[in-house]
């Protein structure tokens, strides 16, 4: 596993904990930081970071291209997936398109439901094909 996957998985797991705990997004970053264990990676900084500081229009996206399901229907796991997928689309241009879309399927693979995969990459693909029209 890559450096950059396991970023995103360490990220995943913090948004997730903060879901579970009920505090803001990226709040618990702070709490691994610190104790180090394992280290927090600089790229899951950047993606906790980015995902909190743009978590309205993301969430925004989201909803809209999630055809049928509410934020809050959504399974903890496939929604924090799709912000970090959608933070990587519009937010990060060193990463390529396919491996964002890719990252975030694989990640709802390992640690969701069997209809996940499929359903995180109907909405990121929606929101790749309209990228060029989506004001940031």
């Amino acid at each position: 596993m890559s450096a950059r996957s396991k970023a995103r998985k360490r990220a995943l797991d913090v948004l997730f904990e903060c879901e579970v705990r009920g505090l803001p997004l990226g709040e618990t970053l702070d709490e691994r930081v610190l104790a180090a264990e394992p280290p927090v990676n600089e790229y899951t900084v950047r993606l906790i970071h980015g995902v909190a500081e743009h978590q309205a229009r993301i969430d925004e996206l989201v909803a809209a291209y999630a055809r049928g399901w509410s934020l809050d229907r959504m399974p903890t796991v496939d929604r924090n997936a799709l912000r970090i997928g959608v933070f990587e689309l519009l937010y990060v241009d060193e990463v390529p398109d396919a491996v964002a879309i890719s990252e975030a399927m694989n990640l709802v693979r390992d640690l969701s439901t069997d209809d996940s995969p499929a359903f995180v990459n109907g909405v990121l693909g929606s929101v790749l094909r309209d990228k060029p029209a989506l004001p940031a």
